[in-house]
Parts: C-alpha cells; sequence; structure tokens
C-alpha cells in the first residue's frame, strides 16, 4: 500500500462529509419549491459526487 491510498480515503471522507453537509443545507433552501425541481437537485446531488470520488480512487491506484 503506497502512501496515496491513506490520503485518498481521508480526502475522500473529508469531501464526502463536506459534499452531504452541502446538499443537506441546499436541500433546505429547495424545500418549497415544485416537486419536480425538488427531484431534479436531488438527483444531481445524489450523483455527481462519484466524479470526484472516481477520480480519488483512479489517483490511489496509479491510474491517473
Amino acid at each position: 500500500m503506497t502512501w496515496r491510498v491513506p490520503v485518498a480515503t481521508v480526502g475522500g471522507l473529508v469531501f464526502l462529509a463536506g459534499w452531504i453537509a452541502g446538499a443537506m443545507v441546499l436541500g433546505d433552501a429547495v424545500h418549497h419549491l415544485h416537486p419536480a425541481l425538488q427531484f431534479v437537485y436531488f438527483a444531481i446531488a445524489g450523483f455527481v459526487w462519484v466524479f470526484p470520488i472516481r477520480w480519488l480512487m483512479l489517483w490511489a491506484a496509479h491510474m491517473r
């Protein structure tokens, strides 16, 4: 195991904690909007986090 794996693990956990906190705060802001707009927001917020985490995992595995 290289030094990249623990760095990626800690970085990923910090990123996810921030992402979840931000999604919750913005989720309160869209609470009063139309349900279709709420769906779009939560679909995006629930899917977009995958791309930075994917990059981080590839970086930790030396594939990037």
